[in-house]
């Protein structure tokens, strides 16, 4: 189990070759944000005893757990997920839209498809996959949906979305990273729109990939980002490469526009903890730090 590492580059060709999605309008940018978590927990393993009791019993105001206790097909129930949010969280359900990952129990059944497409190298036990397919949507991402709406889940955080940005283009021929984050955003879009005709307030959060903004329909898609390494690198070390400052601003631009930002960094020195929960404060993100097995509860930021 994991959560996914920022994509290191963002192609400058994809968003000269995009529709800028346009700036807030005034309503949704001064919208109320009382009812906002500000604090969450990340948590996708680790389960003490199966169970999520340690994520009742903790203080934090949002929690994004896997769907499974195991990571495969032992799904949390409603009635345990009707605890998770009586504590006062707001509840969103992990998994990937675009990749698969050997322990999960769709896994044998995409192998043997023609979804399948090269191996992440960052994560070995998992591979990229032809996610603008039918077949992907009708054997993985709306089943997963479906289980995430039954379970009574308040939304969905998408992981992998920069799938679009390290499949190998020699398997997809006719593909550019521009028609591939066309296509990134458009299952983003189909999404919503089925998660928000059967639950309208369902929410939905990719995670990481914050340029997709650029793309028609993408603000509109979403209720919120989740983003991982905006001020740390894993682990400890500070965000400073080129494409921190580009990747910031693009999730700036997110939050002003009136959507949730939830930002994890991976740290456990305590200097860097401190300053990643100053950024937070400054930036008007939920924030959380954490590290990248993503295995245990760690404190809220104060």
């Amino acid at each position: 189990m994991r959560g996914s590492l920022v994509t290191v580059a963002v192609a400058v060709s994809l968003l000269a070759g995009c529709t800028s999605a346009g700036s807030p309008d005034t309503e949704s940018a001064s919208k109320s944000k009382n009812d906002e978590p500000t604090t969450w927990v990340y948590q996708l393993e680790g389960y003490p005893d199966g169970t999520l009791d340690e994520i009742v019993k903790a203080p934090h105001e949002a929690a994004v757990i896997d769907l499974a206790r195991d990571g495969g097909d032992d799904y949390f129930s409603k009635k345990e997920i009707t605890e998770v949010k009586d504590s006062g969280k707001t509840t969103l359900s992990y998994f990937s839209m675009g990749s698969i990952e050997k322990y999960r129990p769709e896994y044998d059944d995409i192998a043997a498809s023609d979804l399948m497409l090269n191996r992440w190298d960052d994560w070995p036990d998992e591979n990229f996959v032809k996610y603008w397919e039918d077949e992907w949507w009708d054997k993985v991402v709306r089943p997963r949906l479906d289980l995430s709406m039954e379970a009574g889940f308040d939304g969905a955080y998408l992981d992998v979305p920069n799938a679009y940005e390290d499949i190998d283009l020699d398997l997809v021929p006719g593909e550019t990273r521009e028609s591939l984050g066309r296509k990134m955003t458009d299952l983003i879009i189909k999404i919503s729109e089925y998660t928000k005709k059967r639950e309208p307030d369902f929410m939905v959060l990719p995670q990481n990939s914050p340029e997709l903004r650029e793309f028609d329909g993408y603000m509109d898609a979403i209720d919120g980002l989740g983003v991982e390494d905006l001020f740390f690198l894993d682990s400890d070390k500070p965000c400073t490469e080129e494409w921190c400052e580009e990747n910031l601003n693009n999730v700036r631009a997110i939050r002003e526009a009136g959507k949730l930002v939830l930002s994890v960094d991976y740290a456990s020195e305590e200097s860097n903890i401190e300053k990643a929960c100053e950024h937070y404060a400054e930036e008007d993100f939920a924030g959380y730090v954490s590290v990248v097995e993503l295995d245990r509860i760690k404190p809220p930021c104060p």
